[in-house]
Parts: C-alpha cells; structure tokens; sequence
C-alpha cells in the first residue's frame, strides 16, 4: 500500500522541467512572487482523466497539490502544466514522483487506498467517543473569559446529581464506540467531588461487563486538590488538565481567585502532580499533568514569556488556543479579544521561538502544529474533533449538563449557556438512539461535512481540515457558515500555510524535528484495566 508523501526539499530535487523562461516569469508572476496560475493552465488542453482530481494553491513560484487520499507534492509552474495536459511522460523523474504520491490515475492502486481511507476516517464507523460530564456550574474563579455559565460556590443546585451521573454513564457505556473516554469539566467539577467519584466507581463497574476501552479525565483549577484527593485521582488512572495562561502577572490578571494566588497554587500542584508520576515510575517525557493557556488581548506581546513558563513547570508541549466566541469571552471581546490577524501574527512568533529551541536541544512543541503536521508528514489522523471532516458534533463527543440536558458538544453546551439550545439534542432520559438519530444531530453531521461547502471542495487543505459548526453558527448564524468570511477558515488556512512554508524550506534537521512531533505516543497507563475492578 503506497502511502507515500512528498515532502520538504526533496520535493523539488531532479527537476524534470526547465524553470521559468525571463517572459514565462514575468507573464506567470507579475506580482512580485506569486504565481498567477490563471495564465498557466489552458482548459481546452487539459486531459481530465490522466491525473486524480487534485488542488492546488502557489507559494511564491512553486505550486503545492494535494488529492483526496491525503497526498501532497511540491511543482513548478511547468510541472504543474504537464500534469494538468497529461504530458508527463513513464519513467521519468517526474512520472514516478507523482505516481508514489497517488497524482498519476493509472497508478493508483484503488483497494489499498480505500484500505488507507478507512484507517483514517475509522472513527466514521463507530459513535461518540468522548462524553463530557459537567458536574457542576459553581467555581471559585472569576476567569474573564470563562465560556461556562458558572455561579457561586454556594450554588449547590446546579451540581450534577447521582441519578443524572449513572443515566449519563448509561448513556455513554451505549455508543458503538470501543473506547469511551469520561471528561470531567465545569465549572470547577471538584466542587462536587462526590459524585466525581461515584461517576469513576459506576463506570469501571459497568466496563468490568462492556470490556470497552475506559479512560477518565478532569479539567479542573486545582484549587480545590489536596493530597487524599490526588490519592484518589492517581489511584484511578485519571489524567488531569489545568489552565495555565502563562507567567503570575499575565495568569493572575485574567484568571481571577479571591481565595488565593492562582497562578502560585497552579505551579506548586503541577510540579506536585509531576513528581508523584515520576515516582510511580513513569516515563516524565510522556506523563505530565496537562496545561493549557487561553490567549487573551493582554497575552499577545508574551509569546516568549508563556512558552518559558511552560518550560519551567516542565511541559514539553504548549496548545496555543484563541479566544472562543461563547461566554463570557464574547460578552468581554471589548477588553479581551482581538483580531485574527494579530492572534496568526502571536502564533508565528511563539512556534518561530519554540522552532529555535528546538534547533538548541530542547525538545518541546506546539499542539495545533503537531496535529497538522501529523496529517500531513506522517499520514496519521489523530482524530482531533475540531480538524477533520464530518467534525465532531454528536457523533465524535456529547456533552452532559447537570440538569440531563444533551449537547452536540461542550461548544453546543457553551451555546446553550447563552441561552440558545440550538445544540441540544435530547436528555438522559432519550434512548441513545433518540439522540444520535434525531435531526438536530442529522444536521450537525451534514453541516461538519467539507464535502458540503462550496470553498473547502477546491482548498488544497481539503484533506487534512474540518470545521466547527458550533462554531459556525455563533459567529456567522448558520451551521455551515461561510468559509471565505469565516475566522476559523482564516485560522487554519493561515496556520496550514505557515507550516508549509517551514516544511517547504526545512532543512534535514528541521524536517527531523516535524516528523518527531507527529509522534504519537500512547499514554496506556491512563486506560482501565478492562474486565476487571
């Protein structure tokens, strides 16, 4: 099975086409250094049925393609011609260049491709995997960009009840997922600790029959940890995941708690957290507590200062996440946000310097990065909900409210919390056929697709993006939205064109450097033991 992608600078090596005439260039690239490919293909000569249908998208004076299967190459203006007419001739340097990449029809070898697809898109044949329990509305943080519709401490009516908990796990132990994965999120969910706890017995009580792949994890402030509940939390195998905005100032500024300094307590847990893995005998490089920062107006000038504290906390991976539209992060965009161009600007500086310290020895790397670069470079999907096609809503996660209420996703319960249920699709009480079968869930499925939008079918990033409907329909009010307006197209395309930039001009140790970040390794310790209590 070829699954073979042309990359870096070997792409262009052994050019079988002479470059650009002085006239051909300044015909095709008559704006600086981009090529015009509307002077380059003539429709009436071009042999539909030579090459697969491809895209295609210039970079200066060479052209990238990509196909359906998930295959790029490298050409240049010519070389593009000759594939678009049909005039690449067997044999040559060209012909087999593109033919390992799937461009050349006759050479494709149809069944181990659809083999391929299949691996790939593997999670079309099965339900939700993640179930997102949200345990309770209270926090003790006063998060200006918090996207729950959190409430006081003292607002013990909106935890998640024993009876709402056990019907969601009923729920959930339902999809034909093999794996389920129990994410705990809030509010601060250790607010309600006891039913944390009941939640993590019932369901290893109900997989000691179902046999599924179990996982739990929490998202919490840890301001609520002490060491009987780590004990606990260690104990039963679930990760944990906190927000960590970067240094005390920057941290402490937008992730306000009267009880305390935030950002002081955040640190001590995480290296509390850290030590005890090690000392269970865990591979450090592979088990860290989890941190993830929210960037903020006020975060944009500290790209450099929130990758060293990651560094210094001893995490060796950093997700740079832009502010959501939902919560209270829309109703603060006066004082917190900014645009899309100064956050691609931010990210572009931050993986810049994270690339540099690479180039020095230390290993970290950037998430978002990572996962693109992991379908691009290494023909993996790494089945981030957020980035593959349909997305995730209804049929990747649900997401569970206190109340019973049922969410097309945490995102859709983020909606919701703004008093819009447009992503409910149900309750506890439905059967999980109900939900995963109404229209609500039908639309959300249809509305995901990048087969259904009229920019993504022509977008040389087809292959390897998605979208959030969610999303989508906040920001633009339809589920499909509209890609060419849209900032969450702006978003990937930009970082999709950042990385092929890098890509395209690595060297051989850069290039090492992006193959090692699509590495994926699989964190065993945290799955339940199956069958068993």
């Amino acid at each position: 099975m070829s699954q073979h992608v042309t990359n870096g600078p070997t792409a262009l090596d052994a050019q079988s086409l002479p470059p650009l005439s002085p006239a051909e260039h300044d015909r095709l690239l008559p704006h600086g250094n981009t090529l015009q490919l509307q002077g380059l293909i003539d429709p009436g000569k071009v042999k539909a049925d030579f090459a697969v249908p491809f895209n295609h998208r210039a970079f200066g004076d060479k052209v990238l393609i990509s196909n359906d299967l998930g295959d790029h190459a490298w050409l240049s203006p010519l070389e593009l011609q000759a594939l678009a007419y049909g005039d690449v001739a067997s044999g040559t340097a060209l012909y087999d260049r593109l033919a390992s990449s799937n461009f050349i029809a006759a050479t494709v070898d149809i069944k181990a491709q659809a083999e391929r697809w299949r691996k790939k898109k593997q999670y079309l044949f099965y339900g939700p995997s993640l179930h997102a329990f949200v345990l309770t509305h209270r926090c003790n943080h006063g998060c200006q960009y918090c996207h729950s519709s959190i409430v006081g401490m003292e607002r013990t009516d909106t935890d998640m009840s024993v009876e709402v908990a056990e019907r969601s796990v009923d729920l959930a132990f339902q999809t034909t997922s093999p794996g389920v994965s129990i994410e705990f999120q809030g509010g601060e969910p250790m607010a309600n600790w006891e039913v944390l706890q009941h939640v993590v017995e019932y369901a290893r009580q109900k997989n000691a029959l179902a046999g599924k792949s179990l996982s739990f994890s929490l998202v919490t402030n840890l301001s609520l940890m002490d060491e009987e509940k780590l004990d606990y939390l260690l104990d039963r195998k679930v990760q944990l995941c906190t927000s960590l905005d970067g240094p005390a100032e920057l941290h402490n500024k937008i992730r306000i708690w009267k009880g305390g300094n935030s950002h002081e307590h955040v640190i001590k847990w995480m290296r509390r957290i850290n030590q005890r893995y090690a000392d269970m005998g865990l591979d450090p490089n592979s088990y860290r507590i989890e941190a993830l920062p929210t960037i903020t107006r006020q975060a944009l000038p500290h790209w450099k200062a929130i990758v060293d504290q990651y560094l210094d906390v001893g995490c060796r991976a950093i997700f740079l996440r832009k502010l959501d539209p939902f919560g209270f992060a829309a109703k603060s965009a006066k004082t917190l946000g900014y645009s899309m161009d100064e956050f691609l600007e931010f990210y572009a500086h931050a993986v810049d310097y994270i690339i540099e310290l690479n180039r020095q020895g230390i290993q970290v790397m950037e998430r978002h990065a990572a996962i693109m670069l992991s379908k691009i470079l290494a023909d993996l999907e790494p089945n981030y909900l957020d980035l593959r096609t349909p997305g995730g809503a209804c049929i990747g996660q649900l997401g569970y409210a206190p109340d019973g209420s049922i969410y097309s996703s945490d995102e859709g319960r983020f909606v919701a919390a703004m008093g819009d249920d447009m992503f409910k699709i149900g309750t506890v009480e439905d059967t999980y056929h109900q939900l995963v079968t109404n229209g609500a869930t039908r639309a959300a499925v249809m509305a995901g697709l990048n087969d259904g939008q009229p920019d993504c079918v022509s977008c040389v990033y087809k292959p390897w993006c998605g979208q959030q409907v969610e999303y989508n329909y906040k920001t633009q009010g339809s589920l499909h939205g509209r890609m060419r307006d849209s900032t969450w197209c702006k978003k990937h395309k930009s970082i999709f064109d950042y990385l092929m930039h890098k890509v395209l001009n690595a060297n051989a140790e850069d290039l090492a450097m992006f193959q090692r970040w699509t590495i994926n390794r699989k964190l065993e310790h945290f799955l339940q033991d199956r069958g068993t209590l």
